[in-house]
C-alpha cells in the first residue's frame, strides 16, 4: 500500500500528522479526523470521519457536554470532612478527590459574550499578537486578546520595569508597589495609573509584602524595611542568598531563604524595630513559599516538601512529601491550605482530628503551576487564580474548580495581588503589570 504525506488543512497551517491514502480505499471509514475534533479541519471532503463512531459517542458526550449528568466526578464538588461529616465552613471540608484523569480543558469559556471551546483554534492565543507582529489582524483565526472568560476585564497596563516583576504589594489605599529583577521598586499612583516614584534596591527583588504601613522587601542577604507613613528605613541582616518568601504573624516576621532556613524576627514596640528571634531549620533546599493560618506557619521548598510549624512553639509538627516537584506557592484560605507545584498539581488540605494536614482534593493542570492567589468576585463567590509556566493564568470557581476564564501574558506571571473593590494585579516576566477588575456579568 502506498501512502503520500499531505499537509492537512493546507495554507501553511497544517501538520504532517495525517496521510492521504491513494487508490480505491481512499476513505478510511473508522478513522476520526483529529483536526475536526479540535475544530480546525477545513478540508471538504476530508478522508477522515467528521463524526464519532457509535461506540465512542457516549464517552465523548460524557466528557464534553457540560449538561451531561455523567460528568467527571470533580465537577460541582463539595468538600466535607470524613472525620466529622459536618460542614466546617462555606466550602465544607472534604474527602480526597483526584481529577488527574479528568479532561481539565473541556470546560467552555466565553469570549466577547460568545461561547468558545477551549480546544478550538479560535481559543488558541496568537503568538504573533503577543509580539505585536500579526499580519492578519482581525482576520487572524487565532485569539487576539489578553484574556478569555466572563466577569472580569483589563483596566490598564502599567509599564516601567525593565525586567520581570517578582512582587506586588498594597501598603496603602492610594499607592501600589511593584518589585522587579531590574533592582527597583516602583510606586504607582492608584488614581492616575502613573509611576509616582522609583526606589533602587541595588539587588534583584525576590519578594515583597506589606503589613499596615510597613513594607518588607526580600533581596539577597538581607531584608529592606520601610515605614510608608513615617519614612523610617532599616535593613535586617541574616539571610544567606536570596530571600524568596515573606510572611508576618503574631508580631513576627518570617523569611524563607535560599540556604533552606526560615529566619524569624520579632517586633519590639518600645524600640520600634525588628529584632532577630530564631531560625527554623528542617528543609534541605531553598524555602520559596510561606503561608500562615490556623495557628500554623506553612513552608514550601525546593526539596518538594511542605512543613507545618506551630506558631506558639516554632517547632515543626509535620512534614508532607505529596508533591513530586518544587512547592512554588502556598495559600491559606477559610480553614484550607492550598499548595501548588511544578508537578502540575494544586492540592487542597484540611487539618484532621489528629491535628495533621490531610489532602482532600487534587486538581491537575497540563503545565507547572508557579503561583496561587485567592479572592472573591463582585458577587462574593470565591475564585482561585493559578499562574502556570505556559504564560497563562487559569481562573477557577471554588470549590468546584470549574474554569471561568484565562489570562495570557508574554512571559510567566510570577506576581499576583488582590486589591480593593474587585481589583487584582498581575506582573509578568517582561516587567509589565496589568490591572484587572471583576465586574457584573
Amino acid at each position: 500500500m502506498e501512502y503520500e504525506k499531505n499537509y492537512h488543512g493546507g495554507g501553511g497551517y497544517g501538520n504532517k500528522r495525517s496521510y492521504h491514502r491513494t487508490g480505491p480505499t481512499s476513505r478510511p471509514q473508522n478513522k476520526v479526523c483529529i483536526f475536526w475534533q479540535s475544530g480546525r479541519c477545513n478540508r471538504d471532503p476530508c478522508q477522515f470521519l467528521h463524526e464519532l463512531p457509535f461506540d465512542q459517542t457516549q464517552t465523548h458526550t460524557q466528557i464534553h457536554d457540560p449538561s451531561s449528568s455523567k460528568r467527571p466526578h470533580h465537577q460541582n464538588l463539595v468538600w466535607t470532612n470524613p472525620a466529622t461529616g459536618a460542614n466546617q465552613s462555606k466550602w465544607g471540608l472534604g474527602r480526597h478527590r483526584d481529577n488527574t484523569n479528568a479532561n481539565t480543558g473541556s470546560g467552555r469559556l466565553k469570549l466577547n459574550g460568545e461561547g468558545v471551546g477551549t480546544t478550538a483554534g479560535s481559543d488558541r492565543l496568537c503568538k504573533f499578537f503577543l509580539s505585536d507582529s500579526c499580519s492578519f489582524g482581525d482576520k487572524c483565526r487565532f485569539l487576539h486578546s489578553w484574556s478569555v472568560g466572563d466577569g472580569f476585564s483589563l483596566v490598564t497596563p502599567l509599564k516601567g520595569h525593565e525586567k520581570a516583576v517578582t512582587a506586588i504589594a498594597l501598603p496603602s489605599g492610594d499607592k501600589l508597589y511593584s518589585g522587579s529583577k531590574d533592582m527597583t521598586i516602583k510606586v504607582w499612583d492608584c488614581e492616575t495609573g502613573q509611576c509616582a516614584g522609583t526606589i533602587s534596591t541595588g539587588c534583584e527583588v525576590g519578594c515583597m509584602i506589606s503589613e499596615e504601613e510597613w513594607l518588607f522587601v526580600g533581596i539577597p542577604d538581607s531584608i529592606k524595611v520601610w515605614n510608608t507613613k513615617t519614612g523610617i528605613e532599616m535593613t535586617l541582616p541574616g539571610p544567606v542568598g536570596q530571600v524568596y518568601a515573606l510572611v508576618a504573624a503574631n508580631d513576627m516576621l518570617f523569611a524563607g531563604t535560599q540556604d533552606s532556613r526560615i529566619l524569624v524576627w520579632r517586633f519590639n514596640v518600645a524600640t520600634n524595630c525588628f529584632e532577630p528571634a530564631t531560625s527554623l531549620v528542617g528543609h534541605r533546599l531553598a524555602v520559596i513559599s510561606l503561608a500562615v493560618g490556623g495557628a500554623r506557619l506553612y513552608s514550601g521548598s525546593m526539596d518538594n516538601t511542605i512543613k507545618a510549624w506551630d506558631l506558639s512553639t516554632l517547632q515543626c509538627i509535620q512534614t508532607i512529601s505529596d508533591h513530586s516537584n518544587v512547592v512554588m506557592s502556598l495559600l491559606y484560605w477559610d480553614q484550607f491550605l492550598l499548595s501548588c507545584s511544578l508537578d502540575n498539581r494544586v492540592k487542597v488540605w484540611f487539618t484532621n482530628n489528629q491535628e495533621q494536614l490531610e489532602v482532600t482534593y487534587t486538581h491537575t493542570e497540563e503545565h507547572g503551576i508557579i503561583s496561587l492567589c485567592g479572592m472573591h468576585d463582585v458577587q462574593g463567590k470565591p475564585v482561585l487564580l493559578c499562574s502556570l509556566n505556559d504564560n497563562s493564568v487559569h481562573i477557577y470557581d471554588l470549590p468546584s474548580f470549574n474554569e471561568r476564564g484565562r489570562i495570557f501574558a508574554k512571559q510567566e506571571i510570577r506576581a499576583m495581588q488582590t486589591g480593593p473593590t474587585g481589583l487584582f494585579f498581575t506582573g509578568d516576566g517582561t516587567g509589565e503589570l496589568k490591572v484587572w477588575k471583576w465586574c457584573a456579568n
